[in-house]
């Protein structure tokens, strides 16, 4: 499972160039950021990719030196399981 990079997104594609998973963390006016949204297709269901596309966006913002918001109910309970990861929350 390659993850793609971009500003504010970390997506999974298929072999032929579809996206099959997201996670979405926009900017935030304080310049901090929330993550919105996590998909994931079907095909990769079961395989922890969701939970992989979400440490992936937090590792990202940890490297920002940022915080993050998580209007996503996938990535509230992502970080109920992890604890660890609270110092990111705002």
């Amino acid at each position: 499972m390659e993850l793609k990079y971009s500003e504010n997104k970390i997506w999974i594609e298929n072999e032929k160039g579809a996206v099959v998973g997201e996670v979405d963390f926009p900017e935030q006016p304080d310049g901090n950021y929330d993550i919105v949204h996590t998909f994931v297709d079907n095909s990769l269901r079961g395989q922890g990719a969701a939970a992989k596309l979400v440490k992936a966006a937090a590792d990202e913002i940890r490297r920002r030196n940022k915080k993050t918001a998580t209007s996503c109910t996938y990535a509230q309970a992502w970080f109920k399981r992890h604890k660890d990861e609270d110092d990111l929350l705002v």
